[in-house]
């Protein structure tokens, strides 16, 4: 979790979300946290699993993101699962919104990282896979793969 030359360090990545989802498109928010939270998310103790973004009275929120609590906080600490409040702005919360209602598509966190201190929320506008699109997805994998070690083994044996 090293910061590279862009100051941005990767506290999460919510790897099951590309196996289990289509990314259409991708969008940076930020996150209210509390004084516990950030200090967690800073040490990389953060979980995006299950977790999704949905739209409620205008504002948008993140829920069933884990944030463990902070070994140092005492009787401040957090709730590990509660909501979360996602900075956006008004335009980009309806745009959000008309997509998610129309289209049947999901908003889920793909990755949180610190961008410049601030602790930044990649989310992804998702449509669902299918069982036979991960079974594809998994061949194609496996046969780029297999090329891949086939050249690295015909390139080792010419020197």
């Amino acid at each position: 979790m090293a910061a590279d030359k862009t100051g941005i360090k990767l506290v999460s990545e919510n790897r099951k979300a590309y196996h289990d989802f289509f990314v259409l498109e991708k969008l940076e928010a930020g996150l209210v946290l509390t004084g516990t939270e950030i200090k967690s998310a800073r040490e990389g103790k953060v979980q995006l699993r299950d977790s999704y973004a949905d739209i409620v009275g205008g504002e948008a929120w993140i829920l069933n993101a884990h944030f463990s609590p902070y070994s140092h906080g005492n009787i401040w600490n957090h709730d590990p699962t509660k909501k979360r409040k996602l900075l956006l702005h008004k335009q980009e919360i309806l745009k959000l919104f008309a997509k998610v209602r129309e289209k049947g598509l999901a908003i889920i966190p793909l990755k949180l990282y610190l961008k410049d201190g601030l602790l930044k929320c990649e989310l992804g506008v998702c449509k669902g896979k299918k069982l036979h699109d991960k079974r594809e997805a998994e061949q194609t994998r496996d046969q780029e793969m297999e090329a891949k070690k086939a050249m690295n083994l015909k390139n080792s044996r010419s020197f």
